[in-house]
């Protein structure tokens, strides 16, 4: 490990952070698509670079591009999502081979085909995700989406207490001390991670995804 990534450890060992992504990377290799999420809470902000204090408790450094995109979470419920809404949604299997929502997110018309399809994704243990269009919604039985994607559809459950949100485009001004974010990223060789994105959550929200 060089300087440069010991930097970047705050209140953790090297060796905790390091066991934390290289599990993930793993998972990642074992489920070809699936992303590396950073989850917590901002703690400082420059022009490239943010300071993430991370749920399971690592402080990092993370840098930021001139392409990573930023995005903001605000609150939605199921009425904003209908028949032709653009959704993605962190589910896990059930036995009858329909999938239950641990959260759900509706994209705007202009980012309507955004990371289109079901793929492994590392919220929890098992856990998809699933973007596509919404074919039928069903609110008096379940609440039950029926997602179509490119080569498939899902039936996804929304439970009563599943978080809904809106996943908007954002600029860096919504990066600040104390927001809540959800960031995937690249980890290289030397254990710097870049983000690809950041869904910021805007008013106090936590982004569930």
């Amino acid at each position: 490990m060089n300087a440069m990534f010991r930097h970047l450890i705050r209140g953790a060992s090297a060796v905790t952070l390091i066991t934390v992504f290289a599990t993930t990377l793993a998972q990642a290799q074992d489920a070809p698509g699936m992303r590396i999420g950073v989850r917590g809470e901002i703690t400082g902000i420059s022009a490239d670079i943010l300071k993430v204090h991370v749920n399971s408790g690592e402080d990092v450094v993370i840098n930021l591009t001139k392409d990573t995109k930023v995005r903001a979470v605000t609150v939605a419920n199921i009425e904003d999502i209908k028949p032709g809404s653009y959704i993605g949604s962190a589910a896990v299997p059930q036995e009858d081979g329909s999938l239950k929502a641990l959260e759900v997110h509706v994209f705007p018309p202009e980012l309507a085909g955004s990371g289109d399809g079901h793929r492994p994704f590392d919220l929890v243990k098992g856990s998809s995700m699933t973007n596509g269009s919404v074919g039928d919604l069903v609110v008096s039985n379940g609440r039950v989406l029926t997602v179509n994607y490119k080569g498939g559809q899902q039936k996804i459950l929304v439970p009563e207490d599943v978080p809904i949100v809106n996943l908007v485009p954002g600029d860096r001004s919504l990066l600040k001390v104390g927001v809540k974010i959800v960031t995937f990223v690249t980890q290289s060789a030397d254990g710097t991670l870049t983000a690809q994105s950041v869904a910021a959550g805007k008013d106090g929200i936590t982004p569930p995804m």
